[in-house]
C-alpha cells in the first residue's frame, strides 16, 4: 500500500492529484483542524500495470479544494468501531500520505535552497559559519595547477597556472568547463526570464553589493571559467586530479590538479555562456560585460579555425570525461548567443555558423543537458524580443518543440504518475531528464506554442514533473534534501559524507533512479530487474543513482523560478 504526494504541496488553484496503489475511497483531512474536507474515489488510469513502477496505480483528484492549510490523505476503511484493537490502528496509520500544504506559492523556499546549495560547492575558499552555518570547511584547492602532459611526462619545472575558484562539479572535487557552462546557462536564462522572483538574498559573502545574489553566485563560476581560455582562444576541457580523491573533506585533498586538453565542445559552450553573461551583467558590471564578450569573440574565432576536437580521458585517468561525439549543437548555441548579443562583432560569421548547424539533421533543437545543448539555442532565439535570428529559424525551433511536446504529453498518458518519462528514460541522472523536460514545457509556454491538449496548461504539465521529483513517485521519496517528510538524506557527496553532521545541507537534487545502476552499494541494495522508477539507493556510496551535481540543481532552479513567476 502506498499513497504518494508532492511532499511540499500544491498551489491553491492548481490540480491536486495523489497517486495510490490500491482502489477505494480516500479522504483529504486538514491536519490542523482534524476536519475531513473531501472524500473521493480512486480512479484507475491504465488497464495494465504502470510501466514505470510495475504496480497497479490509481489517482485521486482533490483539485476542488483551494483553502490554504496543512493536509494529509487517508484511505477510508470499513472499520468504524472505536474499540478496534491497536494492531488495526497501526494499519490505519500506515494507510496515509505524508503531510503537504495547499498555499498560494509553494516553491519559494525550495527555489532559494536550490540556489544557495551552489555556494556549498565553492572551491578555493573557506566556507565560514556566518554564511555556511554548520556546514563549514577550510580553504581548499589553492595549489598551482599544471598541464596534464607535464604531469604524465613528469616535466621538470612545468608551467603553472593559478586556477582557484569555481564550483566543485558534483560529489567529487573536479571542475569541468562544459558542465559549468550548462549549469550557468540554466540559471542565467532563469534570471533573464523570471528575474522578478530571483532577487532574494542567499546569505553569501557578496550579499548586499547591489547585485542579485543569484548573479553573485554565478559570477563565482564565471570568473573561474574565464581563466580556462588559452592564448589562442581554446578552452581547457576540465580541471581535475588524475583520479578522484577518496572520501575526505575538500581541504584535505592535496593531489596535483591539472588542466586537461582543449575540446571544441568546451570552446563553443564557453562562447555561448560568455555572450549570455555579457548580456545579463551589462546592467550591473559594464566592465565585466565588455570582458566577457571580448573573450567570447576570441574563442569564436578559434571555432572558425578548428573543426571538431573531441575529448577522451588519458589512459588511467578516471575523473569525469564529459565526452561528446560531435559539437554541432554546441556550435549552434554559441552562434545563437553571439548573433543575439554581439551586434558590433562579426555578425555574418555568427549567422553562417548558426544557419549551418540549425539545419544539421543530428541536432535535436530541444535538449538542455551537457551532452546536447541545442535547447539553449531555442531559448536564445525564441525569447529574443528583437527576433534577430529571423522568422524561419523561429518557426523551425517552434515546430521541433511542438513535436517533442506532443510526444511527451502522449508519454504522460501512458503511465500512472503523469510523468513525461518512459521506462527507457531512467538513465544516469534521470532527474535531470525530468527537469529539462520541465524547461521545455516552460519554453513552449513562453513562446506561445499551441498546446495540443486542452485538459492541462503548460504550467500544470510542468507542475506534474515537479510533483514526481518531490515525492509523488513509487518510492515515496523527495529527491531534494531537506524538503519533504521522506526526503533522501545520503547524497554521494564527499563533504556531506565526511563533515560529521547527520543531515546534509538542504537543496540538493539527487541524480535519481537509474535502470542500469552500477555502483557496488546500489548493486547490494537493489535487486536485478527492479522497476525503473524504483532503481534508486539512498546511500552515500551510490554514485550511479544518488550523486549531486551543479547541473542537476540548475534546471530545478529554472523550473521553480518559472512556476513561482506565474
Amino acid at each position: 500500500m502506498g499513497i504518494f504526494t508532492d511532499q511540499i504541496g500544491f498551489e491553491s488553484n492548481e490540480k491536486k492529484i495523489i497517486v495510490t496503489t490500491e482502489p477505494g475511497s480516500y479522504k483529504l483531512v486538514n491536519e490542523d483542524s482534524g476536519e475531513c474536507v473531501l472524500v473521493k474515489e480512486a480512479v484507475k488510469k491504465l488497464e495494465a500495470v504502470d510501466p514505470l513502477s510495475e504496480e497497479e496505480t490509481y489517482s485521486v483528484d482533490f483539485s476542488e479544494v483551494n483553502k490554504e492549510g496543512k493536509y494529509r490523505v487517508y484511505k477510508v476503511t470499513d472499520n468504524t468501531d472505536d474499540s478496534q484493537d491497536k494492531s488495526n490502528d497501526n494499519k490505519q496509520d500506515a494507510e496515509k500520505s505524508d503531510t503537504f500544504v495547499i498555499s498560494e506559492k509553494i516553491y519559494t523556499d525550495l527555489q532559494r535552497a536550490l540556489s544557495k546549495a551552489l555556494y556549498f560547492q565553492r572551491c578555493g575558499c573557506a566556507l565560514e559559519a556566518k554564511h555556511a552555518g554548520i556546514y563549514t570547511h577550510k580553504v581548499c584547492h589553492t595549489d598551482p595547477v599544471i598541464h596534464l602532459m607535464d604531469f604524465v611526462n613528469k616535466t621538470a619545472n612545468p608551467k603553472t597556472f593559478d586556477l582557484r575558484g569555481g564550483w566543485h562539479d558534483a560529489g567529487d572535487f573536479g571542475r569541468y568547463s562544459t558542465a559549468g557552462a550548462v549549469a550557468l546557462g540554466h540559471i542565467l536564462y532563469a534570471y533573464e526570464l523570471f528575474g522578478d522572483v530571483m532577487q532574494g538574498e542567499l546569505n553569501i559573502p557578496e550579499t548586499g553589493n547591489g547585485v542579485p545574489d543569484i548573479l553573485n553566485e554565478c559570477r563565482y563560476e564565471l570568473d573561474w571559467l574565464l581563466k580556462l581560455q588559452d592564448e589562442e582562444g581554446g578552452v581547457y576541457h576540465k580541471l581535475t586530479a588524475f583520479t578522484h580523491a577518496p572520501f575526505i573533506m575538500p581541504e584535505e585533498d592535496k593531489d596535483q590538479f591539472m588542466l586537461y586538453p582543449v575540446s571544441s565542445m568546451a570552446v563553443a559552450d564557453y562562447v555561448a555562456v560568455m555572450a549570455l553573461a555579457s548580456r545579463i551583467y551589462a546592467k550591473f558590471d559594464p566592465e565585466f560585460s565588455k570582458l566577457a564578450i571580448e573573450k567570447a569573440r576570441k574563442s569564436f574565432k578559434w571555432l572558425q579555425n578548428h573543426g571538431y576536437v573531441g575529448f577522451t580521458n588519458y589512459p588511467g585517468s578516471h575523473t569525469g570525461e564529459y565526452g561528446d561525439s560531435d559539437d554541432d549543437d554546441e556550435r549552434l548555441w554559441a552562434a545563437a548567443e553571439m548573433l543575439r548579443t554581439d551586434k558590433t562583432g562579426d555578425v555574418a560569421a555568427y549567422r553562417a555558423m548558426f544557419e549551418k548547424n540549425i539545419n544539421d539533421e543530428d541536432v535535436t533543437l530541444t535538449s538542455f543537458g551537457w551532452g546536447e545543448v541545442s535547447g539553449f539555442a531555442a531559448l536564445s532565439v525564441l525569447t529574443d524580443e528583437n527576433h534577430t535570428a529571423g522568422e524561419e529559424a523561429e518557426n523551425k525551433f517552434k515546430e521541433a518543440i511542438k513535436e517533442e511536446v506532443l510526444r511527451l504529453i502522449s508519454v504522460m498518458g501512458q503511465n500512472g504518475y503523469n510523468l513525461a518519462m518512459t521506462p527507457g528514460d531512467f538513465v544516469w541522472g534521470s532527474n535531470m531528464t525530468v527537469l529539462n523536460r520541465g524547461i521545455l514545457f516552460a519554453l513552449a509556454d513562453i513562446a506561445n506554442i499551441e498546446l495540443p491538449t486542452a485538459s492541462m496548461s503548460y504550467r500544470e504539465i510542468t507542475f506534474e514533473q515537479m510533483h514526481y521529483l518531490l515525492g509523488r513517485n513509487a518510492l515515496n521519496r523527495s529527491y531534494v534534501t531537506g524538503f519533504g517528510e521522506h526526503a533522501y538524506k545520503n547524497p554521494h557527496n564527499r563533504p556531506t559524507a565526511m563533515d560529521g553532521i547527520e543531515d546534509p545541507m538542504e537543496g540538493w537534487v539527487s541524480g535519481g533512479p537509474f535502470s542500469h545502476f552500477c555502483d557496488a552499494d546500489a548493486l547490494r541494495i537493489l535487486e536485478k530487474g527492479t522497476a525503473p522508477m524504483k532503481c534508486h539507493a539512498d546511500h552515500v556510496g551510490s554514485y550511479s543513482t544518488n550523486e549531486i551535481t551543479i547541473y542537476w540543481n540548475s534546471p530545478a532552479i529554472f523550473v521553480t523560478a518559472y512556476l513561482n513567476s506565474k
